[in-house]
């Protein structure tokens, strides 16, 4: 059966709210400036003061280069802040549009690079800017406490993540919330190298339009001509064909895309990891376990600024939530698609950890009591505290790919040749959900994998039925042995929670889905195996040739439970989510109908060439 699923682009960062128009354009005066930068460059401000003025508030600031619409003093947001809460209990709101974006002035640049060293006022980043900001408001905006916040989601979220580089002593706290931080390794338009193309070619079409001058115009949606983005993406063929049919060279970040295939210096210059050191304001970075964006750039940003500012106040929270799902206060956070997770975890959230943090740094109010690590367990579906993210008490183990489709624990292949092989074919790959969509879908990261596990391109590997609860916590490594027919390949590791026979379906269920042996998507990961070497250096297969594959799948949280079974998928597409691979050692963004192939993969697990997951077992409770 096909279904029709929301596609998604991008989370224009700001939240969703109840507060309403009438209650901001009541409590709050809007004025509108156009504040300076160090290099004489303009910048859109938005900023929302409480009308009442009887004692100081504090800034909380957003930048995005998503627009502040509706323009002008006199037409009012209709809600402020992270949440309602916020706007109730009073705080200087501030909105800017980012260098280049919309109504500020400058060159607009995608996820600037950081300049460590500067050269006086002519050197300019996301940090300068925003200490710039900063400073002015403090000495511009009345009534202001001289203490600063900042928080965004997304691309938001990484300017948020900038503003704690070298940052403004007014700047007391701030919450990168799924920030962006590094687009090749692992955020957004590449994971492993391997390209996005559905979220990719979407988000550029919507939101890269060239904007030489200041605008505060959307112009019109790209037409895609069908809802079903399987079929619009393989008929676009080529991802040299993107602009010779539809982008006519008219969005430059595309065309960086395609110059720059390898983890050169242009992306590397973006990676925000390497810069975090010294972060003096407290952070509390924010992801969702199934972000189809930026996972990975909540979880390393943390990680980052734990090992490089170890003196900083530095907290992650995770929760089960799609893109952006945390921040939009009409949206509780129960379910996502047909997993439910048994309690509003949105708004716990935001009740419990979100307001405290900044009411703490930013007025002083309460107790700065929060666990180094917050984190929603999924399976056995509740929340738990940790003083530091992955869990000390966690175990390594391995999961090892055995004869007939098994996966056991620790227990080394038998002697002699063993493999597993699958034909892949460019021509009919992999899609990455049974159901018609335009894009990467919210869902597709807890969907129903039953359609995968019965395709012969794919190989899956699975328990017996679990005894006793296993909870996994931590990044987790698909070690591979493999030996192809071609030049190239990519390999796609998919870890799936395999329910009961007889587990009870959803009520309500308006689909009619059948939960007993429903088969979850609890993590999966593409690996473009050129750069199995490095990244930013690939290389060809020799054709027969066995070679080890091996890479690190963000982390989980979660719990097999007793009389599940835990399953492993290897296949070598996912489309249209991953662009496919040619399979024949070429550059990729410049190849050609023709040096698309079918080739034959082997899996191998001999005792010499064991392959499987590295896995972190936390002990049972």
């Amino acid at each position: 059966m096909f279904l029709m699923r929301t596609p998604l682009f991008f989370l224009a960062a700001m939240a969703l709210s109840a507060q309403g128009l009438e209650h901001v354009k009541a409590e709050y005066t809007k004025h509108e400036f156009e504040i300076p930068m160090r290099d004489g460059v303009k910048l859109y401000t938005a900023v929302f003061t409480p009308k009442d003025t009887s004692r100081p508030w504090p800034i909380l600031m957003t930048r995005t280069p998503y627009s502040l619409r509706p323009y002008g003093v006199d037409n009012y947001r209709d809600s402020l802040g992270p949440h309602d809460r916020f706007a109730k209990s009073g705080y200087i709101f501030v909105y800017q549009d980012v260098r280049g974006r919309w109504a500020s002035e400058g060159k607009y640049e995608h996820v600037r690079p950081h300049k460590a060293v500067k050269n006086g006022t002519r050197d300019f980043d996301e940090s300068t800017d925003t200490f710039d900001t900063i400073d002015w408001l403090v000495k511009n905006v009345p009534n202001n406490n001289g203490r600063a916040g900042m928080w965004g989601i997304s691309y938001p979220g990484f300017y948020a993540a900038m503003g704690a580089i070298d940052s403004h002593p007014a700047l007391k706290a701030t919450s990168p919330q799924a920030p962006v931080s590094d687009w090749f390794v692992g955020d957004d338009f590449h994971h492993n190298g391997a390209f996005f193309l559905a979220h990719t070619f979407n988000f550029l079409v919507r939101a890269d339009k060239p904007r030489p001058e200041p605008s505060k115009d959307d112009g019109p949606a790209f037409d895609h001509k069908t809802p079903d983005g399987y079929q619009f993406f393989l008929r676009m063929g080529p991802l040299s064909n993107a602009n010779e049919k539809y982008m006519k060279n008219n969005f430059p970040f595309w065309n960086d895309l395609m110059k720059h295939p390898n983890y050169d210096e242009y992306w590397q210059a973006r990676n925000i990891r390497a810069h975090l050191k010294k972060v003096e304001p407290a952070v509390m970075t924010v992801g969702g376990w199934y972000d189809a964006e930026d996972l990975f750039g909540a979880l390393r940003v943390y990680d980052a600024i734990e090992k490089q500012s170890p003196r900083s106040n530095n907290i992650l929270v995770m929760g089960p939530w799609y893109h952006g799902q945390w921040g939009a206060s009409l949206n509780a956070g129960e379910s996502l698609g047909n997993v439910h997770f048994g309690s509003k975890t949105a708004d716990f959230y935001r009740e419990k950890m979100e307001f405290p943090f900044f009411e703490y740094w930013l007025k002083g109010k309460g107790e700065n009591d929060l666990p180094d690590a917050w984190m929603f367990e999924t399976g056995r579906n509740q929340w738990r505290k940790h003083d530091q993210w992955p869990p000390k008490a966690a175990r390594d183990r391995t999961l090892y790919f055995r004869e007939g489709g098994k996966l056991a624990w620790d227990e080394q292949p038998s002697d002699g040749t063993a493999f597993d092989e699958y034909v892949s074919d460019p021509a009919k790959p992999v899609p990455s959900v049974d159901y018609t969509a335009i894009g990467m879908t919210r869902e597709y990261m807890t969907d129903d994998q039953r359609f995968a596990t019965s395709r012969p391109d794919v190989l899956a590997y699975q328990t017996e039925p679990l005894k006793e609860d296993v909870t996994l916590a931590g990044p987790f490594t698909a070690s591979l042995h493999v030996s192809v027919t071609g030049t190239d390949a990519d390999f796609v590791v998919k870890l799936v929670d395999v329910f009961p026979d007889n587990y009870p379906d959803n009520k309500p269920n308006p689909r009619e889905i059948k939960m007993g042996g429903f088969q979850s998507l609890v993590r999966g990961e593409p690996f473009r195996a050129r750069f199995r070497r490095s990244f930013s250096a690939p290389a060809p297969f020799a054709p027969g040739q066995m070679e080890k594959v091996e890479f690190e799948l963000p982390d989980v949280y979660h719990t097999f439970r007793r009389d599940h079974r835990i399953m492993v998928h290897v296949q070598s597409s996912w489309f249209p989510v991953v662009d496919r691979n040619p399979q024949k050692y070429v550059d990729i963004y410049n190849a050609r109908e023709s040096d698309f192939q079918r080739a034959t993969h082997r899996v191998h697990r001999s005792r010499s060439a064991a392959s499987g997951i590295k896995v972190r077992v936390l002990p049972g409770l």
